[in-house]
């Protein structure tokens, strides 16, 4: 009897004969990368990035009272009366390669004037445009129009449950507010670019300037 109370004061007393727990496996959720890729479940990665908002909504055409004031009304300004401009200006700003302007600008100023002068509105430039809109929003993580929506009111949730499918609606949602609200979608994606990046030009490297000596003249005494 003694012997038999003995040995259950020993199971007890060692932790290695005891059983242990199996660790519950975490649980990964679907989601994307700041480059706009999507994460798997059980990614080396580690847990998917949330979605931000855009510093400003879409129909905050002259921009916050902060320290990017001016630069908000510059972008106002630009969208109003020289869209082209406003839109090389974003994209230099994203590429950040030389003649990224001109390459975006001028092109979109064609399809400008031919939309304008055969179909009385600008419906062509914005099938150009749109890419840049879904390039910043993949860039810096940003949430689309549909999860927005979704976020809003919550009648979306269901419809779209895998991640591809969704980021194509995404790009669909961006092609559309580039169609029907294009001065407004520019003028948000400008403000956004200069919240997050400064121009190309601020980042040339300085140029150090040798200044020779002047002629030094020795007088002689008489």
């Amino acid at each position: 009897m003694g012997d038999q109370k003995q040995s259950n004061h020993e199971e007890e007393a060692s932790p290695l004969l005891q059983p242990k727990s199996q660790p519950t496996p975490p649980e990964f959720l679907l989601g994307w990368t700041a480059d706009g890729l999507p994460l798997g479940q059980a990614s080396v990665v580690g847990q998917p990035m949330g979605r931000a908002p855009w510093n400003s909504s879409i129909c905050a055409c002259l921009g916050q009272n902060d320290h990017f004031c001016s630069s908000d009304l510059e972008v106002c300004l630009l969208g109003s009366v020289a869209p082209c401009v406003l839109y090389g200006s974003n994209v230099e700003r994203l590429g950040s390669a030389p003649g990224t302007f001109s390459n975006h600008c001028l092109p979109y100023t064609g399809l400008y004037i031919i939309g304008n002068s055969c179909f009385g509105w600008n419906c062509l430039a914005p099938w150009f445009s749109y890419p840049s809109r879904t390039a910043i929003r993949r860039r810096f993580n940003l949430e689309g129009s549909y999860e927005a929506l979704n976020r809003s009111c919550g009648c979306c949730g269901n419809i779209l449950e895998d991640e591809a499918q969704r980021e194509q609606c995404e790009s669909a949602c961006d092609l559309a507010t580039h169609v029907f609200c294009h001065v407004c979608a520019l003028c948000q994606e400008g403000r956004e670019l200069r919240r997050r990046l400064p121009h190309p030009g601020f980042n040339a490297q300085p140029v150090l300037v040798m200044i020779p000596p002047s002629e030094q003249t020795m007088g002689r005494e008489a």
